[in-house]
């Protein structure tokens, strides 16, 4: 069993949702992160989304893109970003760790160091899942397989434009949790509808039989605990990066906390 769904196994045994922060890895200082992530595991996030800087997202927004310009600028490519997972591993050896990021740099990691590099390197560094946005599930079975093999789960996307079908492909090989997409757009943008959003998990639940957390567009506290009530995790990560932007270095990891501890407290109201 992976460190993912022994953590959502025992959240659904408490009656208790995830909390699953996501900031982009060395944003908005490059040393910064592993001491962020503890952070946000002091203040209650249950998992941690740890974004893979690159050049040319398609799902993220204006706020992750710019997170992810200024991470790159600062020399961050996956390597420094598995560097990061390793430190924070020296003290914590339970929160699961999820790679979120593109296609690009985990086959240009394979190029650099040998086939299933990545793979075995992410599981040398203590990850436990990877979300590749623009890795389709129909060509990711050997994948899938290879990660699994290492104790990692693959997770995957499903939209309020996800067919049947395509929540059947994904039903097949994704381990872990599946990541809703509240919204039609990227990361930030729009407003969410917590109905559309009640609406579309029963579909989704009669095809995927893992836990589903919902992202995109849940900025607070009240639209945490909303989603909470339908969902099994909640997804934020464009709040949070704004909070912390323009923070100085001693202060970064203090508002992250500041940020989630509410929406921790919202979720098991």
């Amino acid at each position: 069993m992976s460190r993912i769904t022994a953590t959502l196994d025992a959240l659904k045994a408490q009656g208790r949702k995830a909390l699953i922060p996501y900031v982009t890895a060395g944003f908005p200082y490059a040393d910064i992160t592993p001491t962020l992530m503890h952070g946000m595991v002091q203040a209650g996030a249950d998992i941690i989304e740890l974004g893979v800087p690159f050049s040319d997202p398609s799902a993220d927004g204006p706020v992750i893109q710019k997170a992810g310009d200024r991470a790159l600028a600062l020399g961050i490519g996956l390597a420094q970003v598995l560097a990061m997972v390793r430190a924070f591993r020296q003290k914590d050896d339970k929160t699961p760790v999820v790679l979120m990021g593109y296609a690009n740099p985990v086959e240009r990691y394979d190029q650099q160091h040998g086939a299933d590099a990545f793979v075995r390197d992410a599981a040398a560094a203590g990850v436990d899942g990877v979300l590749i946005v623009d890795y389709p599930p129909e060509e990711c079975r050997e994948f899938a397989s290879k990660l699994k093999a290492n104790g990692m789960d693959l997770i995957f996307l499903l939209a309020p434009t996800s067919t049947e079908q395509r929540m059947r492909q994904v039903a097949e090989v994704a381990s872990g949790y599946v990541y809703y997409v509240s919204l039609k757009g990227v990361t930030g943008s729009g407003t969410l509808n917590t109905t559309e959003v009640e609406a579309m998990l029963p579909r989704i639940r009669q095809h995927v039989h893992i836990p589903v957390g919902v992202g995109f567009g849940i900025r607070d506290a009240e639209t945490a605990r909303a989603i909470g009530q339908v969902a099994d995790a909640v997804v934020i990560g464009s709040r949070l990066i704004q909070v912390i932007e323009e923070q100085p270095h001693e202060r970064v990891a203090a508002a992250a906390m500041d940020f989630l501890r509410p929406i921790r407290a919202a979720l098991d109201a």
